[in-house]
């Protein structure tokens, strides 16, 4: 009898025994399955932390003084060509109501209207593959009117051809651009603004008007954003 109850001691224990270098062993290798997994966590937030301790860089490109000039100058030169016209001016939002609204204002014309349409390309986030929608009509009606089309910026021409063919359908008496910037080395299309305020070779390009998602509009000045 003792011999048995030994023998059943003996078994329990070691089954405790197993149990125990089980358990053991299945915790290491959670926690080295873990390890790694904590590491990566710990890697995201990092990064995390980094990106958002990283600040755009705002480099200079016009100053508010040096835009008024260039607006200036252009507004005299459409003045002068435009004095006996019947003009519609076609503003291309939203990025151009900023500088619309300075050039009209220092426009000396008898006749004068405004109109405005809205568009859509679609691609990368710096460029377009050439799908354009129309989001926004002009609400006038154009026969044998003059059109200047004021758009913040010609880069590949896609757009703006797009909307020249399609203002043209509606028989106005001419159709002209006037851009406040012009970024010639993207340019995909022949597309020529008749009255240019600036030229760029590059940059990606906000303030006075021009944005990246949305900000940077109301910056008086226009600067290359740089985004480390």
């Amino acid at each position: 009898m003792r011999r048995r109850l030994f023998f059943h001691r003996l078994l329990k224990q070691s089954q405790r025994n197993d149990d125990k270098g089980m358990k053991r062993e299945v915790r290491e290798k959670l926690v080295a399955r873990k390890l790694p997994l904590e590491r990566t966590r710990q890697q995201l937030q990092a990064s995390f932390l980094h990106k958002r301790t990283q600040m755009p860089e705002l480099i200079p490109v016009l100053d508010e003084k040096t835009i008024a000039q260039k607006v200036d100058a252009v507004a005299q030169q459409i003045s002068s060509d435009y004095r006996d016209a019947d003009l519609v001016i076609i503003g291309v939002l939203k990025g151009a109501f900023v500088f619309m609204a300075d050039l009209i204002r220092r426009l000396e014309l008898d006749r004068l209207t405004v109109d405005f349409v809205r568009l859509a390309s679609y691609g990368g986030s710096d460029h377009s593959v050439g799908r354009i929608d129309l989001l926004k009509d002009v609400e006038m009606d154009l026969k044998d009117k003059d059109l200047l089309i004021v758009e913040d910026i010609l880069d590949t021409g896609l757009t703006l051809a797009y909307l020249r063919e399609h203002l043209r359908a509606m028989h106005p008496r001419s159709v002209k651009t006037c851009v406040l910037i012009d970024k010639f080395e993207r340019r995909q299309v022949d597309m020529q603004a008749e009255y240019v305020c600036h030229k760029v070779k590059e940059g990606f390009l906000v303030g006075y008007g021009l944005d990246y998602a949305e900000a940077y509009r109301n910056l008086p000045g226009i600067y290359n954003l740089k985004i480390q």
